[in-house]
């Protein structure tokens, strides 16, 4: 973290409109894949982000320390996230995936069938397991700043890191066998 412009940040801080627009144009990006990343919905993306940025602007001199800028904004994604989450509870099945190409060889056919499995568990996700996930392998952010983000322990981080991945590994697990115990089509003989 801390990859923002200090002034920037200092400058918002203390009320500059200029700054502070500068700086959600360029936060704009992080947050809202971040927050797809959660609620798996452009849509909810986009309210939470939009949410969030408000936010931002509304506790800005609550930051105390400007160099913690991004860490802080994602703290407030996360509660625009939950709050969306809660405001439309069909936020988990939704079906609002990013499109895709259609494949040109076999092998890339067992991929895109891959991903839509991992898709497919990942939605299976409590909010929290998705949170620490995304904040950890698409925000890359290390366990340490993850725990100042969501206000929590190191070890409730790696808690709720590991059993994100027992409990995907486990819906995956879930679809192959319920895929494998499924007959097989046959097509009509004419």
């Amino acid at each position: 973290m801390g990859g923002m412009d200090q002034r920037l940040v200092v400058r918002a801080k203390g009320g500059d409109p200029e700054a502070f627009r500068t700086l959600a144009i360029e936060s704009h990006p992080r947050l809202f894949n971040a927050a797809f990343g959660i609620l798996r919905d452009s849509g909810l993306a986009e309210d939470a982000t939009q949410r969030a940025l408000v936010d931002i602007w509304r506790h800005f001199r609550g930051l105390r320390d400007p160099g913690r800028f991004e860490g802080w904004s994602y703290r407030i994604l996360l509660h625009a996230c939950y709050a969306e989450a809660r405001r439309r509870p069909t936020w988990l099945p939704g079906d609002d995936l990013p499109p895709s190409r259609e494949p040109t060889v076999a092998d890339e056919y067992a991929r895109v069938d891959d991903r839509d499995q991992l898709e497919r568990a990942f939605r299976r996700l409590s909010f929290d397991h998705r949170a620490v996930i995304v904040l950890h392998h698409l925000v890359d952010l290390p366990l340490e700043s993850i725990a100042l983000v969501l206000d929590v322990k190191v070890g409730t981080v790696k808690s709720r890191l590991h059993r994100a991945m027992e409990e995907l590994r486990a819906a995956i697990e879930a679809d192959d066998r319920r895929a494998s115990s499924m007959p097989l089509k046959r097509e009509a003989v004419r």
